[in-house]
């Protein structure tokens, strides 16, 4: 049993909204087990999970699975659950998991299962595979590589978890309707929004904090004497670097001072109430391990207080309380700490609402001034302080207080903040009493942090708490969701024509774009990355480029499929046609299923979805979206009962009527947007599968409120050529027979290059074809059929790089044959394995006024290459127009 195919589904994919990971599972030698066929199976995987019980499975109750291991699952639907159990004992719960068999490979199946974080679902299928494995073959020691497995995957869990600030965060994000993307493995760095919308964000550090801000922060003198000069009180005191200077200082400021190095956060190595010269050289020898340079402060008595200012307004405001227990006259100080640290709310780090108190230096310093130790037990009731801080990152608690603020003393936080520059700042003060309005005798600000923790605000011990996460996504964004419009196009034929397209067009209206096609990725016109680029990462990089005002998202099924769709969901969808393509590859073994991947594009539509009113899967699948979601038809065929319809019910479509594209608005009236001749793209009007390209981009950038003229003038001067749209209908002049150049490689696309050469001469047609080797052996018949059809002469040749697992000149035969068929009779199809052969002999069977269409190659070159040795002017010619 192993696993053969693992793909990591991070947005919206085929089996759910959310992320999943699948796997293709064989089960090799236990293809032919169950649950119930292996003795004692059940019984001991039961043992080792017992939250196995919990799972509904298909039949949505409670005990479900177990029901369906008793009735005798198969293996790799034992696998899925494990895996899903094994996530949620890594606390990282999900739910989702299906198991399909794969057809036409008997012991296979897909298994689907939803994840929090792709690395434990990994992780967690790895193992759940060595469990069930161990299981089948009654391996020893299953129980202890349970233990060792689920905890090396809870660190895993722990490793890539999402901080509780930047978490809280991200939830208002979501709530907000605002994208992200994690952008570090182990770090809490984010990018939220789009494109020219996009902000970043590391824990609270915004895109929009200042650097220098932040190093302003970091110095705490600097800080202070800033603060000072702004009118806010602060506490008296000198930076030193000797013992003998912080000795000296202390000295001088008479009284109890605080210790703390220059540059230090988290409370780290800050000590208080220091008054004698031992309990100073104590704390100055501590806050050296955490800077050279050293604060000497005179301490402030009261309580210590944080407050939260973003976008210029205090958000909230906590009493931080020091670390403490409560004695029970029978427990240690030890044993008292270790009974706190269980609370499941404390952990390490900050990934939890509290933290873990340590028993370290500092806590025994803080028990010694109260005459205590770790092994004294306090008498009932008594409050032991750990800590001469009160920070939540050393075990300390908060209780909201937000209401209690004088307003004197938020404008004072404000300003505070401004001061330094901070965008989002945790100002903390000490006083005796907040409701009271400082005057730097009552209290003062101790220093202002970037990047403050708001766990504290989120989950006080007390009070109400306050949505700071919602706070600072309202300081970055204000109401906006941080989305620019987003348009994706699908379907088998036509996706990155359509793309191109409505592209051109919004950048002629003055539009900053990013474009992905099968083609490349292009950022306002310029091509940044060349190759297939209709996949998730391509998306993302559009999607992620600062510059970029509105995308326009080529959106192919094998994307979809291996990765999921690249957002969660986009404005406008248009799903062209769906015809047989791909069949039989990724699961995909039927049209049905080859249009539910399409469906996946459509059900992320959030305004409208534009759909071809002649396709009835296109229209089934429009009628299956929610209604909120506009559909917007288009269609060659004026009187199409579907289209005819639609408009009767007031909706919203584009078709070609006279030669002219025609576009109807919400209230019914009627718009001639242009001739479908003026459409270069069109060649002159007789590529009707253009026509029908530009119908579905006139709907999407309808939907996207694009005006009727700047529509018309896109579609005008968007020219189809090797340099804008290489290998789409990109013609050429040799010596009076025009040559069309397409990338066609299923059979509806050849027959609509036939029905556009048909119409573009009176002469003869003739074709010379191929087609990729990882099709079915129908596919091949089905093109030689529409080829012999439809052309007065076809020949057909082979890519050597595009056998794909079939014998050398194997579909090139199938083709010809199935031509022949079609034909009646041998004449009017040739074959000439060498592709350059092919195209010289193409066009020797040509005469002036003849269309020859050349399909399938992998770039217009291989035409200049077949030129140059019969043609050389011909070939120069047409490498000029590539230039």
């Amino acid at each position: 049993m192993n696993i053969v195919k693992q793909h990591v589904l991070r947005g919206p994919n085929l089996y759910s909204n959310q992320p999943c990971l699948l796997n293709v599972i064989d089960l090799q030698a236990l293809r032919d087990h169950t649950s119930t066929s292996i003795e004692g199976f059940n019984q001991q995987l039961l043992e080792l999970l017992p939250s196995l019980y919990d799972h509904r499975c298909s039949v949505g109750q409670y005990g479900g699975f177990v029901q369906a291991l008793n009735n005798g699952a198969n293996l790799a639907h034992v696998v899925e659950h494990v895996t899903i159990a094994l996530q949620c004992l890594a606390g990282t719960p999900t739910y989702l998991g299906r198991t399909h068999e794969v057809q036409d490979a008997p012991g296979q199946y897909r298994v689907v299962c939803s994840y929090e974080s792709e690395h434990v679902a990994i992780d967690a299928c790895d193992l759940a595979m060595s469990l069930v494995r161990g299981l089948a073959t009654g391996a020893q020691g299953l129980a202890q590589q349970l233990e060792a497995g689920v905890a090396a995957l809870r660190d895993t869990a722990e490793r890539h978890a999402i901080g509780t600030s930047t978490g809280a965060i991200l939830r208002a994000a979501i709530r907000q309707g605002i994208p992200y993307q994690r952008l570090t493995e182990d770090a809490n760095m984010f990018l939220l929004g789009w494109g020219a919308q996009q902000k970043r964000l590391q824990a609270t550090i915004t895109g929009d904090t200042s650097h220098i801000a932040v190093d302003i922060a970091s110095d705490k003198q600097l800080t202070k004497a800033l603060l000072q000069e702004a009118g806010v009180p602060v506490p008296e005191g000198v930076s030193v670097r000797t013992l003998e200077q912080a000795l000296r200082a202390a000295r001088e400021l008479e009284g109890l001072v605080t210790v703390k190095p220059l540059d230090g956060n988290h409370g780290r190595g800050v000590t208080t109430r220091c008054g004698t010269p031992d309990e100073v050289q104590l704390a100055f020898e501590r806050a050296r391990e955490h800077g050279r340079t050293i604060i000497i402060e005179r301490y402030i008595p009261g309580d210590d207080y944080r407050i939260l200012v973003a976008g210029e307004r205090v958000v909230a405001a906590a009493l931080r309380r020091p670390a403490a227990v409560i004695g029970d006259g029978e427990s240690t100080v030890r044993q008292l700490v270790e009974q706190e640290n269980r609370n499941p709310a404390r952990g390490e780090g900050h990934t939890n609402i509290l933290t873990r108190i340590p028993l370290d230096g500092h806590a025994e310093t803080t028990l010694a001034a109260q005459d205590l130790n770790f092994d004294s037990v306090p008498e009932a009731g008594l409050r032991v302080v750990m800590r001469g801080n009160a920070n939540l990152s050393s075990g300390g608690t908060a209780e909201d207080v937000t209401g209690k603020l004088p307003p004197e003393t938020l404008d004072m936080c404000v300003r505070a903040a401004r001061k330094i520059g901070l965008d989002v700042a945790g100002i903390d003060l000490v006083c005796e009493d907040i409701s009271q309005v400082l005057d730097g005798r009552n209290g003062a600000v101790i220093e202002i942090n970037a990047a403050p923790g708001i766990r504290m605000h989120e989950y006080p011990s007390a009070g109400v708490p306050r949505d700071a996460g919602a706070a600072i996504v309202e300081s970055m964004f204000g109401n906006q969701d941080g989305r620019i419009p987003v348009i994706a196009v699908t379907g088998t034929n036509g996706k990155t024509t359509t793309t191109l397209m409505i592209e051109h067009t919004l950048r002629q209206a003055g539009i900053t774009t990013g474009c992905t096609t099968s083609e490349g990725v292009y950022i306002n016109g310029t091509t940044v990355k060349r190759g297939d680029c209709s996949g998730y990462w391509s998306a993302r990089t559009v999607l992620s480029a600062p510059e970029v005002e509105f995308a326009v998202l080529e959106t192919a099924r094998g994307g979809i499929l291996k990765r999921g769709l690249a957002f969660d969901r986009c404005d406008v969808s248009v799903l062209l046609n769906v015809s047989e393509d791909h069949i039989g590859l990724e699961g995909v073994e039927t049209l049905e299923d080859l249009a539910a991947v399409k469906g996946v594009v459509l059900q992320a539509a959030s305004r409208a979805v534009v759909l071809n009113a002649e396709d009835a899967r296109c229209c089934a699948i429009g009628a299956s979206l929610d209604e909120k979601v506009e559909r917007i038809y288009f269609s060659c065929d004026a009187q199409h009962p579907a289209l005819l319809e639609h408009l009767r019910d007031g909706g919203r479509a584009t078709w070609l009527e006279d030669g002219a594209l025609i576009a109807s608005d919400s209230d019914g009236q009627r718009h001639v947007l242009l001739d479908a001749a003026e459409m270069p793209s069109t060649l002159g009007g007789c590529a009707r599968h253009n026509i029908a390209n530009g119908l579905a981009a006139a709907a999407a950038l309808m939907a996207s409120d694009l005006g009727n003229g700047a529509i018309a003038a896109g579609l005008r001067s968007f020219v189809s050529d090797a340099r804008h749209n290489p290998m789409r209908a990109n013609l050429y002049d040799v010596n009076g027979v025009r040559v069309i150049v397409d990338f066609a490689h299923n059979p509806a696309a050849f027959g609509a290059l036939a029905s556009t050469a048909r119409a573009m001469t009176q002469g003869r047609t003739v074709a010379v074809v191929t087609s990729p080797g990882d099709r079915r052996e129908r596919d091949f018949q089905q093109i030689g059929q529409i080829c012999g059809s439809g052309f007065d002469t076809t020949v057909f040749y082979e890519w050597p790089a595009e056998h794909r697992g079939r014998e050398a000149g194997q579909r090139a035969a199938m083709m010809q044959s199935a031509a022949h068929a079609a034909r009646g009779d041998a004449g009017g199809v040739l074959l000439e394995a060498d592709p350059a052969q092919a195209l010289r002999l193409g066009l020797s069977q040509c005469r002036a006024g003849d269309v020859l269409v050349y399909a399938c190659g992998s770039s217009v070159s291989e035409l200049v290459d077949a030129l140059r040795p019969v043609d050389p002017v011909s070939a120069a010619r047409i490498d000029a127009t590539l230039v």
